[in-house]
């Protein structure tokens, strides 16, 4: 049994499937819309084979987390790279571009070469060996 994809909701599907794509390798399929119901997306695939789906409809409310206080649910998406240098390297690169970096990298207790990013859109991404 393996995860197939993880889906998240997003305001601005072209600005998460760039970044998806740009920092991460992903590759994006071709949108999807339903004017019926207002719905957009796209499948982003990555070469492990698993999926994000990012998806728009103007009737879903805004979360109400706090970016800074976590709450119950799902959390983070953790993406290995490789490397140490290469966790350093991307964290710099974002930090860069303006992304906010919850995590510096360190060294988990359990033992995980880790930090911690937010997407465009505050979700929280961990980048790990």
């Amino acid at each position: 049994m393996r995860i197939e994809h993880v889906a998240l909701w997003a305001r601005d599907l072209e600005a998460m499937r760039d970044f998806y794509v740009r920092y991460f390798g992903g590759t994006a399929g071709d949108k999807y819309v339903n004017p019926k119901h207002g719905y957009e997306s796209y499948f982003v695939t990555f070469d492990t084979g698993a999926r994000l789906e990012i998806m728009y409809m103007p009737s879903v409310p805004e979360n109400t987390n706090d970016i800074d206080c976590q709450a119950l649910g799902w959390i983070h998406i953790a993406f290995v790279v490789g490397s140490m240098e290469i966790v350093d390297t991307l964290t710099e690169r974002l930090r860069a571009h303006g992304y906010r970096v919850m995590g510096e990298p360190r060294t988990t207790g359990d033992g995980y070469y880790e930090s911690v990013v937010l997407d465009p859109e505050g979700n929280r991404i961990e980048i790990t060996v």
